[in-house]
């Protein structure tokens, strides 16, 4: 077997792509990987280039060989792909789990941390790299090191099929209306969608699905408080031992053996608790900071959001609501939204066709950081998939892959993912590849993508992720783009890119009517922009309270006694502490958690807020210096989007603003008044 460097590859290649020789090509991959390696570490005196830089070029092969397939197990589930996931991640867990208890390589990499030629990024990467291996288990003694490799496979495991099953419970509920009757109150475009849905299905009306496009049609806009009961209470017990699916696709057992094992992994390593182990690269200092943290927003915002739901709950009486359930709250909202501002998502709408707001988010890289985007020809997975570069002064430095649009066999939300990471290989410079994801209302009929201002501020949120990993200019793997960045540090691109969405300058280009091409009308302009702040305050509880409620959890100790009961009194602890609607009893949100149960955000869940104070705080140098400031734009990709991992987030911050962050701009852009 060939121990010889893997071939150099730019693009993901979908059009060829073989599900039935996924797991033999990568069990050739890691063969060959630790074939290469045994031979290495045989050789004396290691140095950067002769055993970290063909290292790095083995672990991105291997990353770019699982991308593929890992990205189809999200956005094109089936049975067969989701069998071939299964076991590639298996291999690939077990393989990481093995190459992060090789005290032959951690001691070889200490060894080369130790020479004095290295440059700083060097030096950074290798600090990164050795931190990892010794929370990958490398001090650990017999028994507990394989214990602890046992335990990462198992939570791998638990995490995939944690998110299979929030993907089959949502997708499990199906309600087929066959008269437009029963959906009184749902705009044309709705109805439209829905039956939609059902021709999809080859059935006559209007199919009714969990899925975020329909799901928000339904609490939004639907007149039948039943039939808004109805989807709520199915969405908010999703995965769980209540609802229409109960037990069918319950995460309870799942999540508390992910809980355990945490806990576990944590203690083997030396801390007290998961919350512990999570904070060791973070921003924040201790598990103190951050509960102030929170706890100090929460104080700050609970007094507004009281007065915002009785407002609601004032204004619910005059639509004939005496008491308001969770099931109104969308729907209220929407009515009062109205009221106040004269404007409605559905007004809105017309004015964000999929091709402007693209065009419009480009005009805004552009004159930000002087980059142009184009479409490239590309077949992928699905039509509505897209490639595009990323150019600057003609020559590529970047591409990504565009996935918009709501489908089945898809995971809701929005996130981004890499491909690839900008590193240098024996070939050459190899540009960063991202997937950008969301799920926005497909085509209609003759009608293009028509977007809310919600999916237009999601698209810019995803984009300034894409833009840390694609304009990254590091080179080094695991300090390239969003590599090596703190996790509470990471949501600061993307949230920053958000304030774009609310600039009248930007908004101007941003949105024409799809049929017309006029711009939007000044009185609908000034409307959105009043409606920003429109219950920010009960908003900003709602993030506060998942926070919470995931950070609080991981600081509990999880052993074999522990049980489901204690998640669900800690859910109702937090909710009573922050919260400040109206509750479900039987609300089971914490089932299909998937940010904390099967992706990256456990314990960490509060870097959305952490980061939004950097976020906010960022941009309040562009309000100072004008939204296009040449410095401040060239200093934010400078410092922030260029630098990567490759110095600490807090100082990369500080050399960005001149100072560290304040939290007065988070309060003032998210509408908190002052007690």
């Amino acid at each position: 077997m060939s121990n010889a460097l893997p071939v150099f590859q730019q693009l993901p290649d979908f059009h060829n792509f073989n599900l039935e020789q996924q797991l033999p090509n990568l069990q050739q991959l890691c063969q060959s990987y630790e074939a290469w390696l045994a031979q290495q570490l045989a050789a004396p005196n290691p140095s950067w280039q002769s055993l970290v830089a063909p290292w790095h070029q083995w672990q991105d092969s291997l990353e770019l060989a699982f991308s593929p397939l890992s990205h189809l197990a999200q956005v094109q589930d089936s049975p067969e792909v989701r069998k071939a996931y299964g076991q590639a991640l298996a291999l690939i867990t077990e393989f990481h789990n093995r190459l992060g208890q090789n005290r032959e390589l951690f001691q070889a990499l200490q060894a080369v941390a130790e020479q004095p030629d290295l440059t700083p990024e060097q030096q950074r990467s290798l600090a990164k790299h050795l931190h990892d291996f010794v929370e990958a288990g490398v001090g650990l003694e017999e028994p507990e090191r394989s214990e602890f490799a046992a335990n990462q496979q198992r939570l791998a495991e638990l995490a995939r099929r944690f998110s299979e099953q929030v993907l089959d419970a949502t997708q499990a509920f199906r309600l087929h209306l066959t008269q437009a009757q029963a959906l009184a109150g749902l705009p044309e475009s709705m109805l439209a969608m829905l039956a939609d849905n059902a021709a999809e299905q080859k059935l006559d009306g209007y199919l009714l699905t969990l899925e975020m496009p329909s799901y928000l049609a339904v609490m939004q806009y639907a007149d039948d408080r039943a039939l808004r009961q109805q989807l709520y209470q199915a969405y908010v017990t999703r995965a769980s031992e209540q609802g229409p699916n109960a037990e069918q696709f319950d995460n309870g057992p799942l999540m508390l053996e992910l809980l355990q094992l945490r806990q576990r992994q944590a203690q083997l390593l030396g801390y007290a608790n998961y919350a512990q182990l999570a904070l060791s690269d973070r921003m924040a200092a201790d598990e103190q900071q951050v509960l102030d943290f929170l706890r100090g927003l929460v104080a700050k915002a609970r007094p507004q959001g009281q007065k915002e739901v009785a407002e609601l709950a004032r204004f619910a009486q005059s639509l004939g609501i005496d008491e308001l359930q969770p099931w109104d709250l969308a729907y209220v909202s929407e009515k009062l939204k109205d009221q106040l501002f004269a404007i409605t998502d559905e007004q809105t709408r017309p004015y964000f066709p999929v091709e402007t707001v693209l065009k419009g988010l480009f005009t805004t890289l552009e004159r930000l950081f002087a980059i142009e985007v184009t479409a490239e020809p590309y077949q992928a997975y699905d039509p509505e998939v897209r490639l595009y570069a990323i150019r600057r002064q003609q020559q590529p430095v970047a591409y990504f892959v565009l996935d918009l649009y709501a489908r089945q066999g898809k995971r809701s939300g929005a996130w981004m993912d890499a491909f690839a990471s900008r590193v240098e290989q024996a070939k050459g410079l190899r540009l960063p590849v991202a997937y950008l994801v969301c799920n926005s209302a497909k085509p209609s009929g003759d009608k293009p993508g028509l977007m809310t201002h919600d999916d237009v501020v999601t698209l810019f949120h995803e984009f300034g992720h894409g833009l840390h990993h694609m304009l990254t200019e590091q080179s080094i793997g695991n300090i390239s783009g969003i590599n090596g960045v703190p996790w509470d540090a990471v949501e600061l691109p993307s949230q920053f890119m958000e304030n774009f969405c609310w600039q009248p300058e930007v908004l101007s280009y941003l949105s024409a009517h799809y049929q017309t091409g006029e711009p939007m009308p000044q009185s609908m302009l000034d409307a959105l922009l009043a409606s920003k702040n429109f219950q920010s305050a009960m908003q900003m509880l709602r993030q506060l309270e998942f926070a919470l409620f995931d950070f609080e959890l991981h600081r509990l100790s999880w052993d074999a006694s522990s049980s489901l009961a204690q998640v669900l009194r800690l859910a109702d602890q937090v909710r009573a502490e922050v919260a400040v609607t109206p509750q479900y009893a039987l609300n089971r949100f914490a089932n299909s958690f998937g940010h904390i149960f099967a992706g990256g955000y456990a314990a960490g869940y509060y870097s959305y807020k952490w980061a939004e104070l950097l976020s906010s705080d960022a941009f309040s140098r562009f309000e100072e210096e004008g939204l296009f400031a040449i410095d401040a734009a060239h200093d934010f990709q400078h410092f922030i989007l260029a630098a990567g991992g490759s110095r600490p987030a807090a100082e990369l911050y500080a050399a960005f603003r001149g100072r560290a962050p304040k939290q007065e701009a988070l309060l003032r852009h998210s509408g908190i008044q002052p007690s």
